[in-house]
């Protein structure tokens, strides 16, 4: 792997490879990055792994190589520190909760002391604080070079870091967001590239649509409303106006909230607006942003903060006006959270953008993950990206399922659109989590199912029982190691991006094949599409990414050379449906059984050995 990727970087060539688990491949692209000589972009699928690759694997590498590379790590903008935003908010009173007064001291105290502004040193500060928002910037609140702070600039300072090393390392949401939006200096980082390294590529096409659509969502009305308010105090206090139009909008942005349907709700925004409720609340909205952006524009002269918080609220009506418009070539939709919705539009094909991409930046382009391929094929990632004829790749893992696996598919489950087959999967997992002795893993493909496993569970369950939504991920999975013997519950954030080695985990169960959503707007608008365009939907779309998805949650089980467990796939159309055979042959070959009495002895044979 590590010597193709080599020749590809050499010849700027186009080059997929799959690289089941074990393989090494971080290390694979690592040591031809760090011995080309040449200017790389890495970027991987979240924050997480961004910061192990860059504070694990990528010093391991240069230290066995022994090589003078420069490196640098690359966030978005808005994971450091903002000073000028910090003195704000501590001169301005902008905190008042005793709590929240303690963080923004404890900030401060940091800030004198940081080089790198990097919120994550902070670690005493939880994430989702209230106080975050108000101590760092965005490049919709950024002053730029009119920022009375600007010599010191932590983002900056990143940013010139990055131009300069010769190993950058990103996201894929920082990759994407700076590319459509050409800002935030990632735009000068690309054409300087000679290589570009996507790991976790099976999230690249998704995250690309997000960036390449647009979107409104309450929070960035929320944060509009906030900095305008902020500079209201500062330079427009004899605007009495403002405050009014403030008010009215937040009055706004909280009715259309209240008048779209429940939390993890996706719905076509054509359907939304049939809703009287809904319709009316979207045309409050647009109302209150016209009429704020005219105030805005008279005001925007008096402070720079005023200037860039009316081209945000241009924006904002821009991305309400495009809601509107139809196009054959975008779906839109609205999606409601716990607290906030967002209205998006979304491409439903982004091969050509992508490919244009590409073709802009005459560099080696490398994708890489441990599920990309479908039955070994890449045609299915190939086409969604708008590649022509890479090279391909798939190396299988090095680990022995054939000795320390087993797959079992159990009999006798009703079909998965049962209502009462959550409690038949329960049901048929306990004999096998009792034979384990728990350290399993349930895996559900909806937050409705986990639901009704958990409250299945709760009552006949000997172990220790962990639930997703009851603790954050990172804590549910110290319990989960700590305790050696938890059965933990969870969704799509537990299907991939989780390494348990060892013993704790030992049994991985899989409630349903991971269909997208039916009702899926977006997933609806690209299967018209499909056919319109004379393919099959299901073969050419919900199949290879279900595979894919299937394969992510199949990977949690074994994560090292001496792991030991059985992954039970409960979906009894793997055995019943022709399309089962894709499923299965796209999974690592281990022993596969039906009977329930196979899966327990292998627990048994496991404390023997």
């Amino acid at each position: 792997m590590a010597s193709t990727i080599a020749d590809a970087i050499e010849n700027q060539g186009q080059l997929v490879i799959e690289a089941g688990t074990g393989t090494g491949k971080t290390l694979a692209y690592l040591v031809p990055a760090l011995l080309s000589g040449r200017k790389v972009i890495i970027s991987t699928g979240t924050k997480a792994l961004q910061e192990q690759l860059f504070g694990k694997d990528l010093p391991v590498a240069r230290a066995a190589l022994d090589l003078p590379v420069r490196v640098a790590l690359l966030k978005g903008r808005a994971n450091y520190l903002c000073l000028h935003r910090l003195d704000l908010a501590r001169a301005q009173g902008r905190v008042r909760a005793p709590e929240h007064l303690a963080k923004l001291r404890r900030i401060h105290e940091w800030s004198i002391q940081t080089r790198s502004g990097d919120l994550a040193e902070v670690g005493d500060v939880a994430d989702g604080s209230p106080v975050w928002p108000l101590v760092s910037s965005t490049a919709d609140n950024c002053l730029g070079s009119d920022c009375p702070r600007f010599s010191e600039c932590h983002p900056l300072k990143a940013r010139r870091v990055a131009l300069e090393a010769d190993v950058v390392v990103v996201n894929h949401h920082l990759f994407f967001a700076d590319l459509a939006v050409k800002q935030g200096g990632f735009g000068e980082l690309l054409p300087k590239a000679d290589a570009i390294i996507l790991d976790e590529a099976h999230q690249v096409a998704e995250t690309a649509s997000l960036f390449f659509g647009n979107s409104i969502s309450g929070k960035q009305v929320s944060d509009l409303v906030r900095d305008v308010r902020a500079e209201y105090e500062e330079t427009a206090a004899d605007t009495p106006d403002l405050e009014l139009l403030l008010r009215d909008l937040e009055t706004a942005t909280q009715r259309l909230d209240l008048s779209l349907p429940n939390h993890g709700t996706r719905m076509a925004w054509s359907k939304a607006m049939d809703v009287v409720a809904v319709r009316e609340a979207a045309e409050r909205l647009r109302a209150a942003l016209i009429d704020l952006e005219a105030l805005l524009e008279a005001l925007s002269t008096r402070s720079q903060g005023l200037h860039s918080c009316h081209e945000r609220c241009q924006g904002l009506i821009e991305c309400l006006d495009e809601l509107d418009e139809d196009s054959h070539e975008t779906v839109r939709w609205v999606e409601k959270f716990n607290h906030g919705f967002s209205l998006n539009s979304t491409p439903l094909d982004i091969s050509g953008r992508f490919h244009q991409l590409m073709r802009a930046h005459s560099a080696a382009w490398v994708f890489t993950s441990a599920t990309l391929a479908v039955k070994r094929s890449f045609e299915h990632f190939i086409s969604r990206i708008g590649m022509e004829s890479p090279q391909t790749m798939v190396l299988d893992s090095p680990f022995d399922y054939q000795r320390n696996a087993m797959l079992y598919l159990p009999t006798g489950l009703p079909d998965p659109n049962s209502p009462h087959y959550t409690v038949a999967v329960v049901k048929a997992a306990l004999p096998l989590i009792q034979a384990s002795h728990g350290g399993a893993f349930l895996l559900c493909t909806s937050h409705r199912a986990l639901q009704e496993a958990a409250a299945a569970m709760r009552p006949v369950l000997d172990q220790p029982l962990l639930v997703q939504g009851e603790a954050g991920r990172s804590e549910l999975l110290t319990r989960f190691r700590e305790a050696g013997n938890a059965v933990l519950i969870g969704t799509s954030s537990f299907w991939e991006g989780v390494d348990v080695r060892g013993t704790a985990l030992r049994l991985v169960i899989i409630d349903k094949l991971p269909f997208s959503s039916p009702g899926d707007p977006v997933l609806q608008a690209r299967m018209e599409a499909l056919r319109e365009q004379g393919n099959d939907p299901f073969r050419s779309y919900q199949l290879p990414q279900a595979v894919i998805t299937l394969k992510q949650g199949a990977g949690r089980l074994i994560r090292d050379a001496s792991d030991r467990g059985v992954l039970m796939l409960c979906d009894p159309r793997l055995t019943s449906r022709p399309y089962g055979k894709t499923f299965l042959s796209s999974l690592p070959a281990m022993p596969i059984t039906r009977k329930l009495e196979d899966a327990c002895d292998f627990f048994q044979q496991s404390v023997v050995a």
